[in-house]
């Protein structure tokens, strides 16, 4: 098996920098805050045509074109309208279900967000903001969703599986990246106590959250556990026969490569490719089917300046205005990755690239060049990315 997928990022979760004309008007820089800055009618609006409009049968149509046999999904929390300012979205995910079995597509479920935030990254829903774990009431609302989720989907023939969280920040991740100052908090009384999950608690959480799963959706279905950013530490986890069908999720950029010291040369990202990406996974899978659930082309080189783990623009660095690149090169050096990271993903079960689309202007917008990488659209029709 080896799945070959792409995540619909930002369509049913919001990440500011991927289409920053829906924060207009505000100063909120994460999902938590831009229904709190916009009157009602305003935000319902904005959030509804987003999605009806951000995604549609027409991209399971070229999705099924490129070869790709799935799509990861990221839902919120709130997707079934039980959280108050936000609008549910079981609807969308709905219709989702129904062109991925129309096009022959399988879809990941994937829980993308917890309430008061599993990492404190933008992407998470609330930046700086890691409590969750800390609250029992909302351990338990997430287990719900999944338990409602199972429920709803679970014998549909397009479903892969469900992921039971996205990118919970472990207590070495939170440290070593510095959260609250990567992404620094929008209310600093929310954000005290603010802390790393740590390993004993997610290990009971994913093994709560399987039962919880495995009453409504069949054995052959996966479920998808995230290693926490710490790939080779669930070697001796949920081994035991009751466990059936689990899979292990792992995030490789080359950006977070460069945040651990790998060289911002070709040659450098390809040894780090093969000593790391693809030999770490090549020994996970003795244990379970793994897949790099996010990755893309994305690198400093290619933007040509060192983007300090991808901070530049998104953290007030200051990013690149002027092409340091010929579009050749660019394509070559994006080729050579993509051929190295897929051939890494093939020591797994697979590979979902991040993301489908963006809504930036990389040409109007001064310092984002090198960001068009993160959408596998423009990467194909650039010919960066080999169908």
């Amino acid at each position: 098996m080896g799945i070959k997928g792409v995540n619909l990022g930002n369509w049913l979760v919001l990440e500011k920098w991927m289409n920053p004309a829906l924060f207009d008007g505000t100063t909120a820089e994460d999902e938590y805050w831009l229904p709190r800055q916009l009157s009602k009618e305003v935000y319902e609006a904005r959030i509804k045509i987003h999605r009806s409009e951000y995604i549609t049968e027409r991209d399971f149509v070229t999705i099924k074109s490129w070869g790709m046999d799935a799509v990861r999904i990221p839902v919120p929390y709130f997707i079934f309208g039980d959280r108050e300012p936000f609008i549910g979205c079981i609807e969308e995910l709905d219709k989702a279900f129904n062109w991925a079995e129309k096009y022959e597509l399988s879809i990941l479920i994937d829980l993308h967000t917890a309430p008061e935030g599993q990492n404190g990254f933008d992407n998470g829903g609330i930046s700086g903001v890691c409590k969750w774990a800390q609250n029992p009431a909302e351990v338990e609302f997430e287990l719900s969703v999944l338990e409602r989720l199972a429920e709803r989907y679970g014998t549909r023939g397009g479903l892969l599986g469900i992921e039971v969280l996205n990118e919970p920040a472990l207590e070495n991740a939170w440290e070593f990246m510095d959260v609250q100052k990567r992404y620094p908090p929008a209310d600093e009384n929310m954000a005290k106590g603010s802390a790393g999950i740590s390993r004993g608690f997610i290990r009971e959480f994913y093994k709560k959250a399987y039962d919880r799963i495995r009453k409504y959706m069949p054995e052959d279905k996966y479920v998808v556990i995230h290693d926490g950013f710490e790939l080779k530490a669930w070697k001796d986890f949920m081994q035991e026969d009751k466990y059936k069908n689990v899979m292990l999720d792992t995030h490789q950029y080359l950006m977070m490569a460069e945040m651990v010291g790998c060289e911002q040369s070709m040659e450098g990202y390809l040894d780090y490719i093969h000593q790391h990406f693809a030999k770490d996974i090549e020994e996970m899978q003795q244990y379970f089917p793994v897949i790099c659930g996010e990755w893309c082309l994305f690198n400093s080189l290619a933007c040509g300046q060192d983007t300090r783990g991808g901070q530049t623009v998104l953290n007030g660095l200051e990013g690149v205005s002027e092409e340091a690149l010929t579009p050749e090169q660019k394509k070559e050096i994006y080729n050579a990755l993509a051929k190295a990271q897929l051939n890494a993903w093939k020591k797994g079960s697979g590979y979902f690239y991040w993301s489908y689309k963006l809504l930036i202007d990389t040409v109007n917008t001064k310092g984002w060049i090198g960001r068009d990488a993160w959408d596998l659209g423009r990467s194909v029709d650039l010919g960066w990315f080999p169908l």
